[in-house]
Protein backbone atom coordinates (compact mmCIF):
# COMPACT_ATOMS: atom_id res chain seq x y z
CA UNK A 1 0.00 0.00 0.00
CA UNK A 2 0.97 3.50 -0.67
CA UNK A 3 1.77 5.95 1.73
CA UNK A 4 0.72 9.04 2.48
CA UNK A 5 3.63 11.10 0.97
CA UNK A 6 3.64 9.25 -3.23
CA UNK A 7 -0.09 10.38 -2.77
CA UNK A 8 0.60 13.72 -2.68
CA UNK A 9 3.51 13.85 -5.28
CA UNK A 10 0.90 12.00 -7.22
CA UNK A 11 -1.37 15.19 -7.19
CA UNK A 12 2.10 17.26 -7.30
CA UNK A 13 2.88 15.49 -10.61
CA UNK A 14 -0.99 15.89 -12.56
CA UNK A 15 -0.63 19.72 -11.41
CA UNK A 16 2.51 19.93 -13.21
CA UNK A 17 1.41 18.24 -16.07
CA UNK A 18 -1.62 20.24 -16.46
CA UNK A 19 0.67 23.72 -16.00
CA UNK A 20 3.00 22.19 -18.55
CA UNK A 21 0.25 21.34 -20.74
CA UNK A 22 -0.84 25.24 -20.89
CA UNK A 23 2.12 27.34 -20.77
CA UNK A 24 3.19 24.60 -24.07
CA UNK A 25 -0.42 25.44 -25.68
CA UNK A 26 -0.92 28.91 -24.12
CA UNK A 27 -0.08 30.87 -27.93
CA UNK A 28 -2.03 28.73 -30.08
CA UNK A 29 -5.37 29.16 -28.25
CA UNK A 30 -4.66 32.92 -27.54
CA UNK A 31 -4.27 33.55 -31.13
CA UNK A 32 -6.82 31.40 -32.60
CA UNK A 33 -9.52 33.11 -34.76
CA UNK A 34 -7.02 36.07 -34.08
CA UNK A 35 -5.03 35.59 -37.14
CA UNK A 36 -5.19 38.10 -39.54
CA UNK A 37 -6.35 36.32 -43.54
CA UNK A 38 -3.75 36.82 -46.37
CA UNK A 39 -3.87 39.59 -48.37
CA UNK A 40 -5.48 39.96 -51.26
CA UNK A 41 -2.87 41.31 -53.68
CA UNK A 42 -3.49 44.45 -56.11
CA UNK A 43 -2.51 43.36 -59.97
CA UNK A 44 -1.59 46.07 -62.25
CA UNK A 45 -3.27 47.04 -65.84
CA UNK A 46 -0.72 45.04 -67.40
CA UNK A 47 -0.55 42.02 -65.53
CA UNK A 48 -4.66 41.79 -65.91
CA UNK A 49 -4.26 42.60 -69.54
CA UNK A 50 -1.24 39.77 -69.53
CA UNK A 51 -3.73 36.94 -67.92
CA UNK A 52 -0.72 33.73 -67.72
CA UNK A 53 2.59 35.26 -65.53
CA UNK A 54 5.86 32.88 -65.91
CA UNK A 55 3.97 29.98 -64.38
CA UNK A 56 0.51 28.98 -62.48
CA UNK A 57 -0.44 31.16 -60.41
CA UNK A 58 -0.27 28.48 -57.48
CA UNK A 59 3.06 27.74 -58.67
CA UNK A 60 4.33 31.40 -58.35
CA UNK A 61 2.54 31.70 -54.69
CA UNK A 62 4.62 28.83 -53.55
CA UNK A 63 7.48 29.17 -55.41
CA UNK A 64 8.43 32.18 -56.76
CA UNK A 65 11.57 32.59 -54.73
CA UNK A 66 12.99 29.37 -55.94
CA UNK A 67 12.20 30.55 -59.21
CA UNK A 68 14.33 33.58 -58.56
CA UNK A 69 17.10 31.81 -57.28
CA UNK A 70 17.64 29.64 -60.39
CA UNK A 71 17.07 32.33 -62.60
CA UNK A 72 19.78 34.07 -60.52
CA UNK A 73 22.09 31.07 -60.83
CA UNK A 74 21.74 30.92 -64.44
CA UNK A 75 22.12 34.35 -65.29
CA UNK A 76 24.84 35.53 -62.97
CA UNK A 77 26.87 31.71 -62.92
CA UNK A 78 26.17 30.60 -66.78
CA UNK A 79 25.24 33.51 -68.43
CA UNK A 80 22.03 32.31 -69.59
CA UNK A 81 19.22 35.22 -69.63
CA UNK A 82 16.16 32.99 -71.52
CA UNK A 83 13.63 31.09 -69.66
CA UNK A 84 11.32 29.01 -71.05
CA UNK A 85 8.01 28.25 -69.32
CA UNK A 86 5.67 24.89 -69.36
CA UNK A 87 4.25 26.49 -72.23
CA UNK A 88 7.45 26.98 -74.62
CA UNK A 89 6.83 30.88 -73.97
CA UNK A 90 10.24 32.81 -73.52
CA UNK A 91 10.98 35.15 -70.82
CA UNK A 92 13.86 37.03 -70.21
CA UNK A 93 15.37 36.18 -66.88
CA UNK A 94 15.02 39.50 -64.83
CA UNK A 95 13.91 40.62 -61.53
CA UNK A 96 13.71 44.19 -62.66
CA UNK A 97 12.72 43.71 -66.45
CA UNK A 98 10.40 40.79 -66.63
CA UNK A 99 8.54 41.08 -62.86
CA UNK A 100 8.17 44.53 -62.15
CA UNK A 101 7.43 45.15 -65.49
CA UNK A 102 3.82 43.98 -64.69
CA UNK A 103 4.00 43.85 -60.55
CA UNK A 104 5.17 47.17 -60.77
CA UNK A 105 3.61 48.33 -57.79
CA UNK A 106 5.96 46.73 -55.01
CA UNK A 107 4.29 48.23 -52.30
CA UNK A 108 0.54 46.57 -52.94
CA UNK A 109 2.31 43.59 -54.79
CA UNK A 110 5.49 42.36 -53.04
CA UNK A 111 5.12 43.82 -49.37
CA UNK A 112 1.86 42.97 -48.49
CA UNK A 113 2.38 38.81 -48.70
CA UNK A 114 6.63 39.81 -47.54
CA UNK A 115 5.40 41.75 -44.63
CA UNK A 116 1.98 38.97 -43.57
CA UNK A 117 4.78 36.27 -44.01
CA UNK A 118 7.66 38.49 -41.99
CA UNK A 119 10.17 37.85 -44.70
CA UNK A 120 12.67 40.27 -45.54
CA UNK A 121 14.24 39.20 -49.04
CA UNK A 122 17.17 39.97 -49.98
CA UNK A 123 15.80 41.33 -53.21
CA UNK A 124 16.31 44.89 -52.61
CA UNK A 125 19.47 45.22 -51.92
CA UNK A 126 20.82 44.76 -55.59
CA UNK A 127 17.65 45.57 -56.99
CA UNK A 128 15.76 48.66 -57.55
CA UNK A 129 11.67 48.41 -56.50
CA UNK A 130 10.57 50.67 -59.09
CA UNK A 131 12.66 50.24 -62.50
CA UNK A 132 10.56 52.83 -64.45
CA UNK A 133 11.00 55.60 -61.97
CA UNK A 134 14.65 55.42 -61.90
CA UNK A 135 15.39 55.64 -65.77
Amino acid sequence: MPDQKQMYDKGKVVAGLVIFVVLITFPFWYNHLKAAPAPQLELTKKAQAAKNCVRSKDYMKAEHMQLLDVWRESVVRNGERVYVNEEGKEFNMSLTNTCLDCHSNKAEFCDRCHNYASVNPYCWDCHIDNPKEKK
